[in-house]
């Protein structure tokens, strides 16, 4: 006789976090503002939210929309900052940045924790 089960498997479930919904967005913030200080964190939320912005609810899928745009539009102004650096403002701006970064990410945690979409998620500010 063997110890092993013959019945049929049960079906594998898997951690919610990966999969499109209001978990999933909070880790893709999560990831953001961790990518501040380990730096690859951030570029793995990029993909999460990439994969899954189709796949959502609508009311997520303006996370998704959300984060992608955090992370592009502060690509973009990090960039500016760096040229201005030459010019002492630089050094400003990208603390500007920083500010405006972290802030994105709090609110976009603060709606998705209480299951409210982002209300213009195509905005470049906050």
């Amino acid at each position: 006789m063997s110890d092993y089960n013959t019945g049929p498997a049960a079906p594998r479930q898997t951690d919610s976090w990966l999969e499109p919904g209001q978990t999933n967005a909070q880790l893709v913030y999560f990831l953001y503002l961790v990518g501040l200080v380990v730096g690859i964190t951030g570029l793995i939320g990029l993909i999460l939210a990439y994969i899954n912005r189709s796949k959502a609810e609508p009311w997520v899928e303006t996370h998704y929309t959300w984060a992608i745009r955090t992370f592009w539009i502060g690509v973009l102004y990090s960039l500016i900052s760096l040229a201005l650096m030459f010019v002492a403002i630089g050094f400003i701006l990208i603390f500007a940045v920083l500010v405006w970064y972290i802030v994105r990410c709090i609110v976009g945690l603060q709606a998705v924790g209480r299951g409210e979409p982002i209300k213009n998620p195509k905005s470049w500010f906050i």
